[in-house]
């Protein structure tokens, strides 16, 4: 199958890509490589077929024109909630106008169907837990609005068009490749400073807690959806909510080493419990979260140390637990 990946050489693009490549599927992927996307062609394997293009650039017609694509899965957004707060004609003009960009495309190319990354920051401030589809969305931030927004022309294409869709709202999803700058996932950035040597900071109590899922397991969901869960919108997390200082507590004893903690106040918006019933998934598609959160963050520690061993050249040694490193300041 001939499938376009937008957003395919960023953290979730990339194990998307590689995902359907490891089922013998034809890939190609357009991506801006924005500085603050995580894009890097470092991500993508060989045989992928590279477009460094904006998905709001006419130009996009063209790379549809020379594919053919049957299936466009389509990651590329602007996913920062701070950036969405400062400019949100920007958030707009690439979560909204990117996406009729592609659906266009999708609807003059006569594509099959579009697999699409929504977002638990849809829901906002959750009533009641867990969340699940028919969970009210009441999003907090433009970048919550505008991916709430691209569900429903999502709907409005299938209906007007016959373009099938599959949407996912994601958790907090983490794994290798994940950039650990910026407003990158915790995990990421715990892992980055406590093997650099920097403090943490935590904000509020520490006691929020979300549903981290891990990075292979929603690339999972991108391939059982090219053939199952048409019209269908669901959440991928693992049913668990996990706390910041939970999350730091497993960092420190599969790292080996704590740093000092630098409390923070609440950040605005910011939820104290969030996660997923993701039974719809299960049902519709088959899915259901496999790695646990202890084998995601081992497998993500040793990536950050494999990144770091590499720029030093210095050699690498798998992710331990206390009882064999025990940790120091």
């Amino acid at each position: 199958m001939k499938i376009l990946v937008t957003g395919g050489a960023g953290f979730i693009g990339s194990h998307i890509v590689e995902a359907y490549l490891a089922q013998g599927h034809d890939v190609a992927v357009v991506d801006k490589l924005w500085l603050h996307g995580g894009g890097r062609l470092s991500n993508l394997p060989p045989q992928v077929r590279f477009y460094p293009t904006d998905i709001t650039d006419p130009a996009l017609g063209e790379i549809f024109e020379r594919e053919h694509p049957e299936v466009v899965n389509h990651q590329a957004a602007q996913h920062s909630v701070k950036i969405s707060t400062d400019d949100p004609a920007y958030d707009a003009r690439v979560n909204i106008l990117g996406l009729l960009n592609v659906l266009e495309n999708c609807r003059r190319h006569e594509v099959k169907k579009v697999i699409f990354a929504s977002s638990g920051a849809t829901y906002g401030t959750p009533k009641t837990v867990p969340m699940n589809e028919d969970t009210p969305q009441l999003p907090e931030s433009p970048y919550g609005i505008t991916k709430m927004a691209a569900e429903h022309y999502l709907r409005y294409y299938r209906d007007a068009y016959g373009t099938r869709f599959t949407a996912f709202r994601y958790g907090n999803v983490y794994g290798p490749r994940q950039d650990p700058n910026g407003e990158a996932g915790v995990i990421a950035i715990f892992a980055n400073r406590l093997l650099t040597g920097q403090p943490c900071r935590i904000d509020w109590d520490g006691e929020q807690a979300k549903d981290y899922v891990y990075v292979g397991d929603v690339a999972r969901a991108s391939v059982l959806a090219l053939d199952r869960g048409d019209s269908g919108i669901f959440c991928l997390g693992t049913g668990v909510g996990s706390s910041v200082n939970e999350l730091h507590r497993q960092l420190v004893a599969l790292i080996g080493r704590d740093t000092p903690i630098i409390h923070a106040p609440k950040r605005p918006g910011d939820v104290h419990l969030a996660f997923f019933d993701c039974s719809r998934a299960r049902d519709a598609l088959g899915w259901v979260p496999q790695v646990s959160l202890t084998e995601g963050m081992s497998a993500t520690v040793d990536y950050f140390r494999q990144q770091l061993a590499a720029q030093s050249g210095a050699p690498t040694a798998p992710a331990t637990d206390a009882a064999s490193e025990p940790a120091h300041l």
